[in-house]
């Protein structure tokens, strides 16, 4: 395995600094993770998050955010948070930047329908998805001579190492710690079972599984909780500025009362009556505007509640985990983030209303239908054709498959890379 980088920073030690593939030693002008959040700011696989959806279509207008401006917003919140929280800033900011490079075309949907077409080689999920980008796929660093797909802990034959980031900041991308079957039943993962060694090299040294499961790194918990402010903050602004959510609605107890129903069944465990009473709270405080017109007035109080959402939601955790946790820099596993249970149940209301206003709308609903039909025909499409429908580093990858799992994945992982336009075009060009 590689040495660590020269320079230590503070609370990491050479073991969370380790790499796993030996490269030329780098000048100390920067630190270890502060390479590592340039890798992933440069790779290609954060570029192509720019034409994938975030909640409503790229080019639908010139608004909405995608993944890649949804990306840039977590890793500004997480940074912010990390460092006041005594991590290392650019290992929290990496492991926000990279947290979503695994999403496929068409987001969460096109991630249901590559599930399906996945099932025969260990299925496919976002978050599995983009340890593979990290450690094998991305064109970085490769050992050897070649690149063909990485094969941990045997570098006699080229190999590619992915991004090649240190110990530490993998971990901290890893929200999910266990592979396919071994959380809940029909629970997210962060492993396939063919990158299950470079998986347990990233763990080791993590303290075992507790009662609820192996823990996840002070980092990531922090990426996890700047990734949910962001997008239920973020996905509202989209949504008021658009029209599709009216600030008069949030107002109605009626409308609210849909809202409490839904966040109840899908991101709180807590009664519609206590939803109910927090949101009534979150909507009596001063900074909502009245209403959004789409002038420069309205726009500049839009961003006002924006930011104090925000806000708010981040001091919350931060008070918290230093009220439960002391005033000390923590990192890797010496605490974890406290978010007082009236936050968390404010934010899984501004997700639910994104979740009724804007993707239960039969409109969407309907071409999210046919986006799953164009997933899942063009993997039957380049299945049929490859290895000559493969872009060239996943042709080698293919033509070395060892068996027919093995072929299928390399097929999703083509697909997956590709963005919503260039699934469209690929479409048009091997179905229609």
């Amino acid at each position: 395995m590689a040495a660590c980088d020269e320079t230590p920073p503070l609370g990491y030690s050479a073991h969370d600094r380790r790499r796993w593939a030996a490269e030329p030693a780098k000048s100390r002008a920067r630190g270890p993770f502060e390479r590592d959040r340039a890798r992933v700011l440069h790779s290609f696989a954060l570029r192509r998050l720019a034409a994938k959806t975030q909640v409503v279509q790229p080019g639908a207008s010139d608004f909405p955010r995608t993944r890649l401006t949804h990306s840039l917003e977590c890793a500004q919140i997480g940074r912010e948070l990390g460092g006041a929280l005594g991590c290392d800033a650019d290992l929290v900011e990496a492991a926000c930047l990279a947290h979503d490079l695994g999403h496929p075309p068409f987001g969460h949907n096109g991630e249901k329908a590559l599930d399906v077409a996945a099932a025969d080689c260990g299925g496919f999920e976002g978050n599995a998805q983009s340890l593979r980008l990290l450690t094998r796929l991305e064109g970085k660093v490769v050992v050897g001579g070649g690149g063909a797909p990485h094969t941990p802990g045997e570098q006699a034959d080229p190999a590619s190492a992915g991004l090649n980031l240190t110990r530490a900041t993998l971990d901290a991308t890893l929200k999910y710690p266990w592979p396919r079957g071994a959380g809940e039943a029909g629970s997210k993962f962060n492993c396939y079972p063919d990158d299950l060694a470079v998986f347990e090299w990233i763990r080791a040294g993590a303290p075992a599984a507790g009662p609820e499961g192996p823990p996840t790194c002070f980092e990531s918990q922090i990426m996890d909780w700047a990734d949910d402010v962001a997008y239920s903050v973020h996905d509202l602004e989209d949504a008021l500025y658009s029209g599709m959510i009216r600030l008069s609605a949030l107002r109605s107890r009626t409308e609210r009362d849909d809202v409490c129903a839904l966040a109840a069944g899908l991101y709180a465990e807590a009664g519609a009556g206590e939803l109910e009473e927090v949101f009534a709270d979150l909507m009596a405080e001063p900074f909502w505007p009245e209403e959004f017109a789409g002038d420069l007035g309205s726009l500049a109080a839009l961003k006002n509640l924006t930011s104090e959402l925000i806000g708010r939601l981040c001091r919350a955790a931060e008070q918290a985990t230093r009220a439960a946790f002391g005033p000390d820099p923590i990192t890797r596993y010496a605490a974890d983030l406290a978010v007082p249970r009236r936050h968390l149940l404010e934010c899984a209301l501004l997700k639910a209303l994104t979740a009724h206003y804007v993707m239960a709308r039969e409109e969407a609903v309907a071409y999210q239908a046919r986006e799953r039909e164009v997933i899942a025909e063009l993997v039957a499409a380049v299945r049929f054709g490859a290895p000559a429908t493969l872009d060239a580093p996943f042709r080698a990858a293919y033509e070395a498959s060892p068996d027919d799992a093995a072929a299928l994945r390399v097929i999703v992982d083509q697909v997956a890379t590709l963005t919503d336009t260039s699934a469209r075009a690929w479409h048009e060009r091997l179905v229609s």
